[in-house]
């Protein structure tokens, strides 16, 4: 057993001061799922919403774009967890809408190749998105709504549909196959 030195000893013993600091804490694992491609642990106001609304586990998380109902395309954040659907705006790190798993009705999405898809609800106006991700994202809402609730999550593909693109103004969405894509027309109806 070797004897710890004399206080005065110390000092000359410990040329860097830092050593004496305590080493800092591993870096936590910021991706939550294996469908979270924005990694919602590295962004502590996300967090702190799904933790007091009492999420459990996030499905799948990534940028989409939302069409609003005047049919500008947004840059949002959707995060799909166990028991909803969240919209986050990431230039003002704030929620901008929570809808429950239980109140959507069905999901509608074209029959072509395509990106866009809408959550329906029929409580509020729907929600119309789009996503390089789309079946990932829809999967993900299905799984969701059978764990929670033990019902199956209807999923409609058609390539013409209506939805309420807010509470006072349906819209129609057609697609058409065209030479090299996919042509998408939003209409009021």
């Amino acid at each position: 057993m070797q004897d710890l030195p004399e206080n005065d000893d110390i000092q000359d013993q410990v040329s860097d001061p830092l050593q004496l600091q305590p080493e800092p804490d591993p870096p936590k694992p910021t991706k939550l799922s294996e469908g979270d491609h924005i990694h919602v642990g590295a962004h502590p106001f996300m967090m702190d919403v799904l933790r007091k609304q009492g999420d459990q586990a996030v499905l799948f998380a990534d940028k989409v774009l939302k069409v609003t109902g005047s049919g500008k395309m947004k840059s949002r954040i959707l995060i799909a967890t166990d028991f909803a659907i969240y919209i986050f705006d990431l230039e003002t790190n704030s929620l901008k809408r929570r809808i429950a798993l239980a109140a959507v009705d069905k999901i509608c999405m074209s029959e072509l190749i395509d990106h866009f898809f809408v959550v329906v609800i029929p409580t509020e106006y729907d929600l119309l998105l789009v996503s390089t991700r789309k079946s990932e994202i829809i999967t993900a809402f299905v799984e969701a709504t059978i764990k929670a609730s033990d019902y199956e999550l209807e999923v409609v593909s058609s390539n013409k549909f209506e939805y309420n693109a807010a509470a006072d103004l349906v819209k129609e969405l057609e697609f058409e196959e065209v030479e090299g894509g996919v042509k998408t027309r939003i209409m009021r109806k």
